[in-house]
């Protein structure tokens, strides 16, 4: 009985077992179902780390397509959370990670030397002998009412196919959408990426979905917003003292608690419909200067400082005026509605107040 209800555990494969990945984990081994999680790792010294949320380490890399063969059929849900290569326009880890699953080992038309004595062996022993004695009884044709007709077995083959196909949930980002001058939209909105990185989640996304419409898997994309959590705030840039644009030149941006992106990842594994796009994101509408405001409030700090445009496009680093050329507030009614997921914050408000505001100062 054990034994066979390890084997009926769901398997899940993390591919990118980075925070969230650890919270995807934490969250899985929660369940009463206790699905059997595996975290594909290229460093050994994370092994112990992974071991310790309940995943089993996977030594591999996707910058290496030869480290990758070991997936092909270890999981039938995978979640991709990986960042591309860091130059190009193309996905090469994406693509990587797409032939390494749906690779398949080809069963040998031989026997191993290592079963010739053992149960293969016997089992072609056996049905030779039974073909060299005489039938007991004649050949009976099956009657009509056994014979499955072909359009019934080919919907069952299809329908078997579609059930068992890899669920893969890849983690995108909103930063596909480029600037959209502080416009509200939904999934439908088409691409615009403005650098190298969004270009390249671009291309994952197109890999994915062609991979979903020939049949290979069926992959669904969250794309997400900034990640927040007690350990991932922008308080070292607040002590820092690193400027914000004023309100006038300030850009909108969206938020995601790490915890309510895990438990919507795993939703979607479970929920997600083939080649679907979410918004992963809460219900937050804050510029940029407000949500840095609504910290350092909360945490009795300085609030940044605010300078315009054009200073800004002088003094601070490209990486981060890259975010600040970009304005878009997001629409989650798919999330809402469509997969039913409840925030446990739905907003910026929402965490702090439970977390930070009620809190007495500590370390």
């Amino acid at each position: 009985m054990i034994a066979t209800r390890i084997l009926r555990r769901a398997r899940i494969l993390i591919v990118g077992c980075g925070d969230v990945g650890l919270r995807c984990a934490a969250q899985l081994q929660a369940r009463r179902s206790r699905p059997r999680v595996f975290a594909l790792t290229r460093r050994a010294e994370r092994s112990d780390l992974l071991r310790a949320a309940g995943a089993v380490p996977v030594l591999g890399d996707l910058d290496q397509r030869a480290r990758l063969s070991r997936l092909a059929g270890l999981a039938s849900t995978v979640l991709h959370l990986a960042p591309p290569q860091k130059d190009g326009d193309d996905d090469l880890r994406t693509r990587r990670l797409i032939a390494a699953l749906k690779t398949r080992r080809q069963p040998s038309s031989r026997v191993s030397r290592a079963g010739r004595g053992g149960l293969a062996s016997r089992l072609l022993r056996r049905a030779s002998s039974k073909r060299s004695q005489p039938a007991s009884r004649p050949f009976s044709t099956p009657k009509p009412s056994t014979i499955v007709p072909e359009r019934t077995w080919r919907a069952r083959r299809t329908q078997a196919g579609a059930t068992s196909r890899l669920t893969l949930v890849y983690a995108s980002t909103t930063g596909v959408y480029g600037d959209c001058g502080g416009a509200r939209i939904d999934e439908t909105r088409t691409p615009r990426p403005a650098n190298a990185r969004a270009k390249r989640r671009v291309a994952a996304e197109r890999q994915l979905r062609r991979a979903t419409a020939r049949g290979a898997l069926k992959a669904t994309i969250a794309r997400i917003p900034g990640i927040y959590a007690r350990t991932r705030l922008p308080l070292a840039r607040l002590e820092k003292r690193t400027p914000a644009l004023a309100a006038d030149d300030d850009v909108y941006t969206s938020h995601i608690h790490a915890d309510d992106l895990a438990a919507i990842l795993l939703r979607m594994a479970s929920h997600g419909k083939a080649g679907r796009i979410v918004h992963a994101s809460d219900d937050s509408e804050l510029k940029m200067g407000e949500y840095f405001d609504r910290v350092a409030d909360a945490f009795g700090l300085e609030r940044a400082p605010r300078v315009s445009r054009q200073v800004a496009e002088r003094e601070l680093d490209p990486v981060l005026l890259s975010f600040m050329r970009e304005s878009r507030r997001l629409d989650n009614t798919r999330l809402t509605r469509e997969l039913r997921v409840r925030l446990r914050y739905p907003d910026v408000d929402a965490f702090l107040d439970a977390s930070v505001r009620t809190q007495p100062p500590g370390p």
